[in-house]
């Protein structure tokens, strides 16, 4: 921790953890048929994107087809994983009793199975955010992206991994799941695996034969360019969650914690750990909606169960609540963002990067207890 939070007192955590509880009510009462009207819109675009993406692969032969196609089906997965699937699997519509949004019903166009995300992301990520050891997405099992995780030579290639987990994102996410990296530890059984592995592979079936099996057939012979066409695509979704997802958590003054600094967190606490493990994203209307308003991910891990198309309007109270208790709030252009996580990851691939960490300076309720 940077010592940032040496100006709040407990009192202070306790009101600023109250203003933030006070927009969380005001905009819960507030929702309504605008939040359902909106989020149904955007199914429609989507599925309308995606049956013309499709549609355009069948005139594949003809190159601005092609291209259009591809084009389509790229926004068609962004916004089915980012707008729609990550949100609707948070909870954010359960309140309209619609089937069709239910967190625990939905699933997405991607090869991870949705009720093994909901478990490592809902629970663990956002339960443990930046919690050293235990939240699972702080280099996703496979890079050194915090100066406090012990360097070894296999960080050598840390570029590499990200480059490749980059390309191969939807992959990546599936198989974080299996926990391998607690497997080598000696942590977790490979037989603990078992269930989950199968959830994956049915799941993964399913989606490698619709892209790559029965869309390209039902082309005839353009099958070898509807292959490529979904191929792109589902890169182009990659990329793109990749680059947001991470933009979201590893820039250079995101912070990280460990479980000792965390025992026993107030809510005030809690919501203070969310804003200083995380980062947003500045764009205009349509760069939200494309990353599924993850851009404001500060917003979004303080009330992850409210429709995201509510944080843009709430995020110049959070912003200005930081400004009044001296907290930061980090946000940026897009390419700022990329190039700090980027460089980080460069940076963090040798040894002598590593940066012993502040001791924590919020009080826990243990602490206070005993004093």
């Amino acid at each position: 921790m940077t010592g940032l939070q040496d100006k709040l007192t407990p009192q202070q955590v306790e009101d600023f953890g109250r203003e933030l509880d006070e927009i969380r009510q005001r905009i819960v009462a507030d929702l309504g048929q605008v939040d359902v009207d909106y989020i149904h819109n955007v199914i429609k675009t989507q599925r309308a994107l995606e049956v013309a993406g499709r549609g355009l692969l069948f005139a594949g032969f003809f190159p601005p087809a092609w291209v259009a196609g591809v084009a389509a089906l790229s926004v068609a997965k962004i916004l089915d994983n980012m707008e729609i699937g990550h949100n609707v699997m948070h909870g954010q519509y359960d309140w309209t009793r619609d089937p069709a949004l239910s967190s625990q019903k939905f699933e997405w166009d991607t090869v991870a199975p949705s009720e093994n995300w909901r478990h490592s992301h809902n629970y663990i990520h956002h339960t443990y955010t930046n919690i050293l050891d235990k939240d699972r997405d702080i280099g996703y099992g496979v890079l050194r992206i915090d100066p406090a995780q012990k360097w070894n030579p296999y960080y050598l290639g840390n570029p590499v991994y990200a480059t490749l987990l980059a390309l191969f994102f939807q992959w990546g996410v599936m198989l974080h799941d299996l926990e391998f990296d607690r497997v080598v530890k000696g942590e977790r059984k490979w037989s603990d695996n078992k269930e989950v592995g199968l959830k994956m592979l049915k799941k993964a079936g399913r989606q490698v034969g619709k892209d790559y099996v029965l869309f390209p057939l039902l082309t005839g012979p353009l099958a070898p360019l509807t292959f490529l066409g979904n191929a792109t695509a589902n890169l182009t979704r990659n990329l793109w969650a990749f680059s947001i997802i991470f933009c979201g958590h590893f820039p250079a003054d995101v912070e990280s914690f460990t479980e000792e600094e965390t025992e026993n967190e107030s809510r005030g606490q809690w919501y203070l750990r969310q804003i200083l493990g995380s980062a947003n994203i500045t764009g205009g209307k349509l760069f939200h909606l494309m990353t599924g308003n993850l851009s404001h991910q500060i917003e979004h891990h303080l009330f992850p169960d409210i429709p995201a198309r509510r944080y843009p309007e709430i995020a110049g109270e959070v912003r200005a609540i930081c400004e009044k208790y001296g907290l930061p709030y980090n946000t940026g252009p897009l390419h700022k963002q990329l190039f700090s996580v980027a460089k980080k990851i460069v940076k963090l691939a040798l040894p002598w990067n590593g940066e012993p960490r502040t001791p924590a300076t919020v009080e826990s309720d243990k602490t206070l207890r005993a004093a």
